[in-house]
């Protein structure tokens, strides 16, 4: 059986990101510097085996243009969840998630991280985030 087991994104600011992604709910895993020099941080959501590889290079500029990749987070109550991480400083997206969540339908909003990484945030059963 092959199994994915993580995504790495190069970040300007190590801890920065580190704190934005506590944020969402992320809890620091191990930390290592790489042979080539990269300050390498591993971070996880309770509950997954898939991680979140954080990569600081001192000599490598990382820049994300617009829409380039993202990461895509699910949860059991999209209101709550983001209600929690605007209250913690970080801007939800699109304007007036909170109407656009009362009309129906799937229920998506989205935030960046501070190098410019897209968050998508999608509303899930908790059946669906069990299995």
């Amino acid at each position: 059986m092959i199994r994915f087991l993580h995504t790495r994104i190069r970040v300007r600011d190590l801890n920065r990101s580190i704190e934005f992604y506590e944020k969402l709910g992320y809890q620091k895993g191990e930390f290592k510097d790489s042979p080539e020099g990269n300050k390498l941080a591993f971070l996880n959501l309770p509950g997954n085996d898939v991680f979140l590889e954080l990569t600081y290079s001192p000599d490598y500029t990382a820049t994300c243009p617009e829409d380039l990749m993202h990461t895509c987070l699910g949860v059991s109550d999209i209101v709550e969840y983001c209600d929690q991480v605007e209250k913690s400083g970080i801007e939800i997206w699109p304007s007036g998630w909170r109407e656009k969540f009362t009309t129906g339908g799937r229920k998506m909003a989205f935030v960046t991280d501070p190098d410019g990484y897209e968050v998508e945030i999608l509303e899930r059963g908790d059946d669906v985030l069990k299995a």
